[in-house]
């Protein structure tokens, strides 16, 4: 009885290690990432929900009114002093 219990753990063991056939990838198949070249180092996506890309439909617009904003915000002193 001892030895039936061990052999379907380790059958159950060797089923749990294989992968579904959907998580199977093919990286022959893979293309580069054609958005690679567009980032620069020290940059940041963020992805806008739909309302507020309509307003801002370039990083030029959405980057003018966060600098804008920036401006009005206190000094990064004292934001620092607050967040201890």
């Amino acid at each position: 009885m001892t030895t039936k219990k061990l052999s379907n753990a380790k059958a159950k063991a060797k089923q749990d290690d294989e992968l579904r056939s959907e998580y199977r990838f093919d990286y022959s198949k893979a293309k580069p990432n054609r958005f690679a070249d567009r980032t620069r180092p020290g940059s940041l996506a963020v992805l806008l929900d739909p309302d507020v890309a309509e307003v801002f439909t370039g990083p030029e617009a959405v980057n003018a009114v966060l600098r804008a904003l920036m401006a009005t915000m206190p000094a990064a002193r004292a934001r620092t002093a607050r967040r201890s």
